[in-house]
């Protein structure tokens, strides 16, 4: 997660940008940089490592010019090092950026054909370099980077500097968030309410596909068109809190809304994004030709990202997974093989039956890998290997971005396992990382159903049992989805395999029983139509979750929400957001307290 900050102010604005930097160094911090105009030139100084660097750099050679840019980063394409730290820049333009750009390097090659020369590993830099050679042919800074942003493929925010312009900075979302802070004489652009908190409590959050352009007493926002649009203005605490809930209702809706930004991050932790290729994190390479096992445990969410990846270990790396609920695991006592691998699974990383059976693991000479979202946790300081999620602090007690950056780190894992027991070649991994670098875009795509899925709420709202069903690794997304809904809407809810319907929950069924139903157009998608019939026929409500060519094939559905069509690998990421987003407004039709439902809590720490 990248932090992003512009102002447009009236004195030196490189001290500003520094704290507003430091407010958002949670969101970053391997290396960061500032840009300013000083006489109409684009200057800058980046410094590798934690804020100080740069603070140091600014204190021996301090810049002046009173329009500029800031960004803390989390290195995606590219070592966190001082060429690859943001902004960056040609003679004409700097930018700042988070997220993936997707066809980095078709751009970069069709812009090196054209002369084009780059100092980076980045694709940040293809940006600076088509919007620089927009402005070469004439272009004014607007037309500029409409024209780029419709070059550009994935899910990113941007900030835009231009030489010669110093009451002009031009920012654009699709898929990471970006606000607007609103002063006298002076504006302001951040990633979010806190690096703006300083400055004014006056914010506007850029919907997705906005672009905006800023001057000291003017703001101008556009939609992906290019249409010019009002949004909606807030007013955000002035006191710098870490976590803030923006313009959302209630943090589980923000952190929803997160999902294309955190697990594009989680992602880069894993993939080598210039080769397109999987790489481990620094001390947690693991060589999994060696193993004849892999043991898998965890509970509630977690648990069910373990079995999505049971799936994707035993189809790519051919490498059986045995998996337990972590309550449930060290009291079965399986035989367990001294020197395999255990991987064990905790938002939190305090989760207690989850340690206990990390401890178990341990007592019979296991290895321990840990995937979770506090590196500093009691299981992340006790395990072998650390496979670190970077979704941010999750506030929300029914998880949503720790579960699908769960899931993107398996994803990554079970790559590595494939290549490590020669299953997979160096062309499927290439086609396997591909698809999880599409999925941020993808993920952003599917938040746009939210007012398709607000709309089917209040059938759900209305319900005493629903059923949700999926095959394959649909399967697991099933029982998460009806876990969300029982969790915070308190409807009672069962997940179960398509194929299990005939052997008993169709007795469940009739016209007052919604079935979700949750399947991409995939070999086994004609099976699962035909337990759509057997609902269809017994006045069942089937809602269906699937794809342009499932849509096509429906047949007889109360509601179908049509997805984006995506590589049957990461699809049960992509089906994760809409059955949260269900969950999240029948619970608020309802009313319940969404962030802190009843009886629950965020971390259990107790058996």
């Amino acid at each position: 997660m990248c932090g992003i900050v512009g102002i447009l102010g009236r004195a030196p604005v490189a001290p500003q940008l520094v704290d507003s930097l430091k407010r958002l160094e949670y969101r970053g911090y391997d290396s960061a940089g500032v840009a300013t105009l000083d006489g109409g030139r684009i200057v800058r100084r980046r410094a590798e490592g934690k804020l100080r660097n740069l603070e140091a750099s600014l204190d021996a050679s301090p810049l002046d010019g009173a329009v500029g840019i800031g960004h803390t980063r989390w290195a995606t394409h590219g070592a966190p090092t001082e060429a690859n730290a943001h902004p960056h820049a040609t003679d004409r333009v700097a930018v700042v950026h988070n997220g993936i750009i997707e066809n980095f390097r078709e751009l970069r090659a069709e812009l090196e054909a054209e002369g084009a020369t780059f100092q980076s590993q980045t694709d940040t830099e293809v940006v600076a370099h088509l919007a620089s050679r927009e402005l070469a042919a004439g272009a004014s800074p607007r037309a500029a980077v409409q024209a780029t942003l419709k070059r550009l493929r994935g899910a990113f925010a941007l900030a835009f500097l231009f030489a010669g312009e110093d009451d002009l900075i031009i920012g654009a979302r699709r898929g990471s968030p970006l606000a607007i802070g609103h002063g006298q004489g002076e504006n302001y652009l951040g990633s979010d309410a806190i690096a703006l908190a300083p400055f004014t409590d006056s914010v506007t959050y850029l919907e997705d596909g906005d672009w905006v352009a800023l001057t000291r007493n003017a703001v101008e926002i556009f939609d992906e068109s290019g249409a010019t649009v009002v949004r909606a203005g807030v007013r955000a605490s002035a006191a710098a809190i870490v976590v803030d809930k923006g313009n959302y209702r209630h943090f589980m809706a923000k952190e929803i809304a997160e999902q294309p930004e955190v697990v594009g991050h989680t992602l880069a932790r894993f993939i080598d994004m210039s080769a397109g290729r999987i790489r481990l994190p620094e001390g947690a390479d693991v060589d999994f030709a060696k193993l004849d096992r892999l043991a898998i445990s965890a509970c509630g969410t977690a648990f069910y990202a373990g079995l999505v990846a049971r799936y994707w270990f035993e189809k790519f790396a051919r490498l059986p997974v045995d998996i337990d609920i972590a309550s449930e695991f060290r009291y079965r006592e399986p035989p367990l093989s001294p020197g395999g691998l255990a991987l064990l699974i905790s938002q939190s990383g305090e989760t207690a039956d989850t340690l206990a059976t990390l401890r178990h693991c341990r007592a019979q000479g296991m290895r321990i890998g840990a995937v979770v979202n506090v590196p500093t946790s009691t299981i992340a300081r006790e395990a072998d290997l650390v496979f670190p999620t970077v979704a941010g602090v999750e506030v929300g007690v029914a998880s949503t971005k720790a579960f699908t950056c769960q899931l993107a780190v398996l994803a990554a894992l079970a790559i590595k396992a494939g290549r490590d027991r020669g299953v997979l070649s160096v062309e499927d991994e290439t086609k396997l990382v591909s698809a999880l670098v599409e999925l941020p875009r993808l993920m952003a795509e599917a938040l746009r159903l939210e007012p398709e899925i607000e709309k089917l709420a209040t059938t759900f709202a209305k319900a005493q049992d629903v059923l949700y069903l999926g095959r394959g690794t649909s399967f697991p997304i099933a029982l998460e989805g009806a876990l969300k809904l029982k969790e915070i809407s308190y409807i009672h809810a069962e997940g179960y395999a398509a194929g299990e319907l005939k052997h008993g929950p169709i007795a469940l069924v009739d016209e007052s029983v919604p079935v979700v139903v949750l399947a991409p157009f995939d070999p086994l998608f004609e099976k699962t139509a035909s337990n759509m019939q057997e609902v269809a026929a017994r006045g069942g409500k089937i809602v269906l979750f699937t794809d342009a060519e499932g849509a096509a094939h429906a047949g007889d559905a109360f509601a179908v929400l049509t997805l984006p069509t995506a590589y049957a690998f990461v699809s049960p990421m992509l089906y994760a957001l809409p059955i949260q987003l269900l969950a999240y407004h029948t619970a608020t039709f309802m009313g319940t307290d969404v962030d802190q439902p009843r009886n629950l809590a965020k971390s259990v720490t107790v058996e």
